[in-house]
């Protein structure tokens, strides 16, 4: 059974298509249509089987078409794509994550793609959304889904405007996510190619970054609730955010300031009592419009 595991983005969810691996090119090639069998747990639990006939396009690239994405399946997702010869049908299949995380705000129940899930997210139309959408879209994105940006081009990517209003939204918009601890000013370089590295390499010249770091944490199990969870956090309206621990870049420390917050945080049962582990810092409870 020869089979290939892919990344869903976006497009393939909402346009309801599924890419095929290249090698089925000759075996499905002039068929009007495919049995597809698709295997999945609903919220990473319940078993789910289903049987349908699909069309195949061609362009861009082979793939299914008509294809019912469960709810719960989010940008990121990996399907593993293969090919029964002896049934002759495809199987697409998705893989339950042991407990559920939440990424920013989103909860995943499947095997996931972290460098994906940073490039397909949806920033949503505020200003701050237009600056989260530069560093983690355009940016240098790391295996682990944090991203780093030239802050420098934040200008010719917002499309917050020109002059000194133009300059005033995006100050307070990057302002605004350097207070809820969704980025960090960091150097890094630039290689003798141009490409962004961080941390910086030393001989390289320096540049100064924007880190992003995506919030993972435990998701409450099916039927527990604890949020939403569903959709993108850049959609999220006017609300309060608790207190979090977030990762920092690469050599960071929590400033004795953080650390301080994050024992009051624990002595006030706003959070759990754990230890701020060397590496991240704490983000107090604060407003999010």
């Amino acid at each position: 059974m020869r089979s290939r595991r892919f990344a869903l983005v976006r497009a393939d969810l909402e346009d309801t298509v599924c890419p095929l691996p290249d090698d089925l090119a000759a075996t499905v090639a002039g068929r009007e249509s495919v049995t597809v069998v698709l295997e999945h747990r609903e919220l990473g639990v319940t078993p789910v089987r289903e049987s349908f006939e699909s069309a195949i396009a061609p362009d861009p690239g082979l793939h299914l078409t008509g294809i019912a994405w469960p709810a719960d399946v989010r940008p990121g997702v990996l399907v593993t794509v293969a090919w029964r010869p002896s049934e002759e049908y495809v199987v697409v299949k998705t893989t339950p994550l042991d407990e559920p995380l939440r990424v920013d705000g989103v909860d995943y129940f499947h095997d996931y793609d972290p460098k994906v899930i940073t490039r397909e997210f949806d920033p949503g139309l505020s200003n701050r959304g237009q600056v989260l959408k530069a560093v983690r879209r355009l940016g240098r994105v790391f295996d682990d889904g944090s991203a780093v940006f030239p802050e420098a081009e934040l200008p010719a990517h917002c499309g917050l405007g020109r002059g000194k209003k133009g300059t005033f939204l995006l100050r307070n918009a990057v302002d605004q996510l350097l207070r809820e601890g969704y980025v960090t000013r960091v150097t890094g370089s630039t290689g003798p190619e141009g490409e962004l590295n961080y941390p910086a390499v030393d001989g390289e010249d320096p540049i100064d970054l924007l880190f992003y770091a995506p919030l993972v944490e435990e998701a409450p199990l099916p039927g527990e609730g604890g949020g939403d969870g569903h959709g993108d956090a850049g959609d999220r309206r006017d609300h309060w955010v608790n207190g979090f621990v977030r990762r920092l870049p690469a050599g960071a420390h929590a400033s004795k300031k953080q650390q301080s917050l994050h024992q009051k945080a624990i002595e006030k049962e706003q959070i759990d009592g754990f230890t701020l582990e060397p590496g991240y810092t704490f983000v107090k409870r604060h407003h999010r419009g």
